[in-house]
Order: structure tokens, then sequence, then C-alpha cells
């Protein structure tokens, strides 16, 4: 039964690095270079395999692999969410730089930014992905491969010619534990009718309520684990069965963390750390190959993926690749901190940036005013989040959970992760800690800021602007021209979201400032100082005339806050009722949603806007709305607020 689900199963292409020290042109001849065999699987953490240490899991296969190859401790997908990790690993580059933060946003990047995969092509490899893409840029993703399918394989190549082949299992996606989902696993067979643990077996972390619902979803997925690990095992008999176990490299790892609350679309550790093992033939080993069983602690990040891909081809990575082959030699230097990063995800609006050295993890929230859980919706097709939800709404989480749920949040976390792995204690707020973790908190902000600045972070232009900045010219393009007052924007967003008083002046500036994004900064801090902004509140007001709709949206909200008012939210209203692109107006109605003032919008209005753009977020939150609203006649013109 399980084989029937290969096909359904397979799909996209991530990968990662592996600590070998190969040298490029000991492999260079096409004769001698390995085939590679990707094997993906989506949204489980490593804590959820028993070679990491779960020792409820049922995971024999991976085990297996991890006992045979090379394991990876401290793996990181730069992104905790699909489509933006994939545009990491498929071009190499950061995707805060290349403006693919966005989740599902089809921005263009720069022509000159080419996949990893074209470069093995050029080289004479058969490269196919079976079959899930999602690279988050504009263009077709298929055109990059030989073949990309649900039908492609490495079988299929040309005679003599090397493979790089991407396999991905799609069974323990996030939507495995949505009812439908699960019962189709179930009656199919690729699950078991019940669950295999009994439920007082089941161990829940302590980010989660013990309730019978959150165990019988961590019982349901150990079962769907189980079933894609007996899918990863097909997958290595088949290359065994073909004859070509011996001349392939293979690595195994997952696309992000998950899949419950806290850990997909989050940079905690449960929404970052996978697992990574690789497994390399004896005939490609030399003295510095790691003998099988070997458990690696040195720091790799999904952006080292397509780098390492190409020099295990005897390719040498383009310069424009920011991830570096860990089998770079005897002169490499380790990497000190894994850079993560968390921006829009569907159609609600974050901007977290994060640093870890696998011990320690630094995380910065440039909008805290919103709260720490995800306000949209599809995640709360798993009951475990609906429950949540709901013992959050009556007061019911005890008080380690329930600041999660409310807004605002702390700008900056720190956790030790390696004596806290589900990062409960805040070290910065945290009375008993040392005075040595405040200081490595500062210090650790220091170098995220440097980081954001060397790799030109984009998340400091707010979506919205993109369209109306860029003018016909990739973001990226628009951003590295020599003109962007790269400092400045990184500086003011970090003071905008410190929440200090003290920084009202430098926040005042900023809404004076000729460039419209300072101007966005320094209103998106006076937002997050609320009532002590009014000093502030001529600047913002002048500002609700701004030719850019991010601006006019940010200055309403903080003189909103500042003094609420009717017309504040009428102006909201009408901005995502009369948006002239999909982000401002998902910008607009993320914001009413913050006020509970989405009543503001008729549904006659929603009803227009989701015809208009069906594909687009600002449809995602009408339709979303029309559904919480009761029936009302299609005939009804009336906005409320008129």
């Amino acid at each position: 039964m399980i084989r029937r689900h290969v096909l359904f199963a397979l799909a996209l292409s991530l990968t990662f690095s592996i600590g070998l020290r190969f040298t490029p042109s000991a492999i260079g001849q096409p004769a001698d270079r390995p085939n590679i065999l990707w094997i993906t699987s989506e949204d489980n953490s490593a804590s959820w395999l028993g070679c990491y240490g779960n020792a409820l899991a049922k995971t024999p296969r991976i085990d297996r692999l991890a006992a045979e190859g090379v394991q990876y401790r401290n793996a990181f997908s730069n992104a905790p969410v699909c489509a933006v990790a994939r545009s990491t690993l498929f071009t190499g580059v950061y995707a805060t730089t290349l403006g693919t933060q966005h989740m599902r946003s089809r921005h263009a990047i720069p022509d000159r930014f080419r996949p990893y995969v074209s470069y093995l092509r050029e080289s004479g490899y058969y490269c196919t992905n079976n079959w899930k893409t999602d690279y988050n840029f504009l263009g077709e993703d298929e055109s990059w491969w030989d073949d990309s399918s649900e039908t492609a394989h490495y079988r299929n190549r040309p005679e003599g010619a090397p493979f790089f082949a991407v396999l991905n299992f799609t069974t323990s996606h996030e939507s495995s534990l949505f009812t439908e989902k699960t019962a189709q696993y179930r009656q199919s067979g690729l699950i078991p009718p019940a669950p295999r643990l009994d439920l007082d077996q089941v161990e829940v972390p302590p980010i989660y309520p013990d309730t019978p619902v959150v165990r019988r979803d961590i019982a349901v997925y150990h079962d769907v684990i189980t079933a894609m690990d007996q899918q990863v095992g097909l997958a290595l008999d088949e290359l065994e069965a073909a004859g070509l176990a011996n001349d392939t490299i293979v690595f195994y790892y997952s696309d992000h963390g998950g899949v419950l609350p806290r850990s997909k679309r989050f940079v905690y550790h449960t929404g970052v750390h996978v697992p990574l093992i690789f497994r390399i033939p004896p005939k490609f080993a030399n003295d510095a190959t790691p003998p099988g069983g070997s458990q690696i602690d040195s720091l790799v990040e999904f952006v080292d993926l397509a780098p390492t891909a190409l020099a295990l081809a005897g390719i040498t990575p383009p310069e424009h690749m920011q991830g570096r082959p860990l089998l770079a030699g005897e002169g490499a230097q380790p990497r000190r901190y894994a850079f993560l990063y968390g921006d829009r995800f569907d159609e609600t609006l974050r901007m977290h940036r994060a640093l870890t050295d696998g011990e320690y993890r630094y995380v910065h929230n440039f909008y805290p005013h919103l709260p720490g859980t995800l306000q949209n919706e599809y995640p709360y097709g798993i009951a475990t989040w609906r429950v949540m939800r709901a013992m959050a709404k009556r007061g019911e989480l005890y008080a380690t959970l329930a600041p999660f749920w409310k807004a605002p949040q702390r700008t900056a976390e720190l956790f030790r992760v390696a004596v806290d792995p589900w990062e409960t204690v805040d070290l910065i707020i945290d009375n008993k800690a040392p005075k040595r973790d405040r200081d490595r908190a500062a210090a650790m902000r220091s170098v995220l800021r440097a980081r954001m600045l060397e790799t030109r972070d984009l998340g400091v232009i707010p979506e919205a602007f993109w369209g109306e900045l860029a003018a016909g010219q990739t973001i990226y393009d628009y951003a590295n021209n020599g003109d962007f007052p790269w400092e400045e924007a990184i500086d003011l967003a970090f003071a905008a979201s410190d929440q200090a008083p003290s920084k009202l002046g430098r926040l005042k500036q900023g809404l004076e400032d000729e460039h419209p994004v300072l101007r966005y900064w320094g209103a998106m801090g006076c937002l997050e100082l609320g009532g002590a902004a009014a000093p502030a509140s001529n600047s913002l007001k002048r500002l609700l005339e701004d030719p850019h709709a991010a601006n006019r949206i940010t200055a309403a909200h903080a003189l909103y806050r500042i003094e609420p008012s009717q017309s504040r939210l009428n102006t909201l209203a009408d901005e995502a009722i009369h948006a002239r692109d999909d982000a401002s107006a998902t910008l607009a109605f993320h914001t009413l949603y913050q006020l509970d003032a989405t009543s503001r919008v008729s549904t006659h209005d929603l009803r227009t806007i989701a015809q208009a753009s069906p594909t687009g977020y600002a449809a995602v939150w009408a339709n979303r709305l029309l559904a919480e609203r009761p029936r009302r006649s299609t005939t009804d013109r009336s906005a409320t607020h008129r």
C-alpha cells in the first residue's frame, strides 16, 4: 500500500551541504562524477526522528541512513516556510537579498541569479525533479529541469550521463493533520486505522497544553513520519536495485520545521532546525571523509546547498552565491552563525530576523505590536491550533503559553537552545539569567544588524512599496543601484522596533525624510510607541497625504493608537477598497484586522475585491471575511463607514 503513495508523495528540490573535503578536480570528468540524489520530506523538524533523539519515533530507514552516513546536528533552513526556503536553496542566495522572502510572492529577480540546476545541466548532468517546485520568483519553475513532473526519474537519463535527481515526499506536510487528509491516509493504508502510540505514551512538549487533542495530533504525526520513513526506504531500495548505490551520493533532509504551533512559520528551533543526513559511496571518499555514523556539530544553512551541489559536480560556484560549499578544504572557516528570517506568511505580515550559533538563538521582532501567534487561517486546519486559539480566548492557557497569543510581543528574545530546546526561558527578561546573557543579546543584535547590512536585507523595504519604487525593474536592482540609504533604513528599523520613547526624536526625523522608506519606519516606530508618540501627531497627519499607500496606512494606524477615532478606521477601509496593488490592499486589510475593524469594508466591496484579483492575497482576505459574516443580500452596496 505504501508504494502506491510514492508518486503522490514525491516532489521538490531542496538540498544540504555535506562537510566533506572533496577536491573538485578529482571528480571533474563526467565519467568520474558522482550521481546525486536528494530526498526531501516536508514540515518535519529534526526532533521527530529517532536518530535525532526522539525515543518514540519509528524511523528505521532514516536511522539506518544516519548510521551508514554522516548526520548534521546543527542544520537550519534559513526560512521556516516552504517557498521561501526553496528560493534560498535553488539560488544559493538569501531570499531576503533577492526579494523572495514573502510567501508565494512571485516577484521577479535579475536574470544573472540562475539556479544551481542550470549549471549542472550545462556540465552534462541529467537533472530531474519529481515533482514539486514553488521557487517563489517569477518564471516557469519546470523550465529549469530536464524533466520536472510526476514521472520525472533518473532512469530516463541519456546513456553515460551522470544524474542529479530530487525526490520530495509531501506525506509529512502539515495538512496530514487536517481531518480529511488524515482520513485519506487511513483509508489508503498509508497510516494505521488507530495511532500506534497510546495517548498516554505521547510526550507533550512544554509549549503546548496537555490535552487529548494535542496528544492525538502528536500520535498521528508519529505515524505519518513512519510512513514517510518507509517511502525514503523505498527510494533507497530502488537505487540499490538499479545498481547505482555505489555511484550515488544521497542526501536526506526536511524543507523546514513543523508542524504544530510555534514551529512552521516561526524562526524558533522547532521551525528551522532540520534533519540533514548524507551517505557517500567509498569510491568518492577520501582520507577526510567522516566515517559512517559520524555526527557533525558544524552549522550549515540552506544557502549552502546550491554551491555544495556544484562543487560535488566539479563546478566552481558563481561569485553571487552567498552560501559556501562545506567541502571547501582545510582552510575553510566554520560558520559562526546561521541567519534566519520570516516575513509575510500568506495573507498576514511579519518581519522576524534571527541568529543561532547552535547553542543560543537571538530573535528580533521588527513588528512587536503584532501578537506572536499566526493570524492566517491555513494552519487552523490542525486541531491543536484551534484548541490553543480557543483556550487563549477563554484565558485557559497557563502563564508560559498565554503571552504567545497576545500583543504586544517582546522586541528581542534570547534562548539557550542547548539546554532549553523548546525555548521556554527568554534570557533577556529572566531575572535568574547572568549578566553575560544580556551582554550576549546585545552582541548578537549587533551581529544581526551587520548581517542584514552585508546581505542587503530587502525586508526593510515593505512589500507594498515594491511595485511603486522598482518601476519596471526588480526590487533587487532598485535597492542595489547605489542610491538606497541602507544603513539609515536598517538602523531606523531597529529603532522603530525598540518601542523606546527616548528614540522618538529619531523617529520624527524619519517622518520628515525625503525617502519614503525612512518615512515608513518613522511611522512604524510611532505606531509601536502608541500614546507616547503623541508629539509626532502633526507629522503623522501630513503622512496621511503621502504618495505611498504603505505610509498612509501606517500613519493612520499610528494615529489611531495615539487617539482612536472613526476617521482613522475609515481611512484604512478606503485604502483596502481602493488599493492600486495587492500588497497595499493586504497591508490595509491586515491593519483593519488588528484593530478589529474589518466591518468597515462592506460585503459588496469584499465581493468586488474577491472577484477582481482572485489569486491575490487581498482576495484571500476578502473571502476570509465574507466567510465570517452572516449571509447578506447580494444587493447590499452600503459600506459600513459611509
